[in-house]
């Protein structure tokens, strides 16, 4: 293995996303895609996307590496309480996700990384 190989391996994956301006268009595609997709996007009907796309622009990079006080936002629970999402919906915005970080080409296992770590969140977010 060459050093490029190992620094890209050993790097968080915030960098690796493109730090914050990468996040940061990462999660403009993500909240744009919501806001479009037949599945949820009434959920964001009237809301502030602006508002929506820094928060989940600081979510991302606390939670991939970043600055851990990027994000100021509600835990998850919080932030869905009683929104009653369904796994359908659920899986909209993963899907969401992923269109955005194909977009912004991003690597596979960067790819992957993220969507592990989503669906990590699901029993915060599904039904509560």
């Amino acid at each position: 293995m060459d050093n490029n190989q190992e620094v890209i391996m050993t790097d968080s994956l915030f960098n690796r996303l493109g730090g914050a301006d990468g996040i940061a268009r990462i999660s403009s595609d993500v909240v744009d895609n919501h806001a479009a997709n037949p599945v949820i996007g009434v959920r964001f009907a009237g809301s502030d996307l602006d508002q929506l796309k820094h928060a989940a622009t600081t979510f991302f990079i606390t939670a991939t590496g970043g600055p851990s006080d990027a994000y100021q936002g509600k835990d998850m629970v919080a932030a869905h309480k009683n929104m009653n999402i369904s796994p359908a919906e659920f899986m909209a915005v993963l899907d969401d996700a992923l269109d955005a970080l194909n977009k912004n080409d991003i690597g596979q296992r960067e790819q992957e990384e993220v969507l592990f770590a989503l669906y990590g969140l699901r029993s915060q977010v599904v039904g509560v």
